[in-house]
């Protein structure tokens, strides 16, 4: 559980590269959250502009590349709560 999340505290930091100014959470479902704001990638479980939820599996794709976040989005995959215009900012920093 914490392996997963420390591994993609490191992945997601070496991708935003501290180029991410609002703040998110990713939840994964039954393994717990990371923050992201203009700190960088942390686990955590602080109120943030939006909250992506997702199992872990998916988050996974999500983070390797091999799943686009809107096209997990909009297949319901990943659900989004909050600002939506954070989320597509996101989106296209992972991509």
């Amino acid at each position: 559980m914490s392996d997963l999340l420390n591994s993609a505290v490191e992945a997601l930091n070496a991708k935003l590269d501290g180029g991410f100014d609002s703040s998110a959470k990713f939840e994964l479902t039954g393994v717990g959250a990371l923050i992201l704001d203009a700190d960088g990638v942390r686990i955590g479980d602080d109120e943030t502009e939006v909250t992506m939820t997702a199992d872990p599996d998916v988050f996974q794709e999500i983070l390797s590349g091999e799943l686009n976040p809107t096209a997990a989005f909009m297949g319901g995959k990943l659900s989004i709560d909050g600002d939506m215009g954070v989320a597509m900012k996101l989106a296209s920093l992972l991509a």
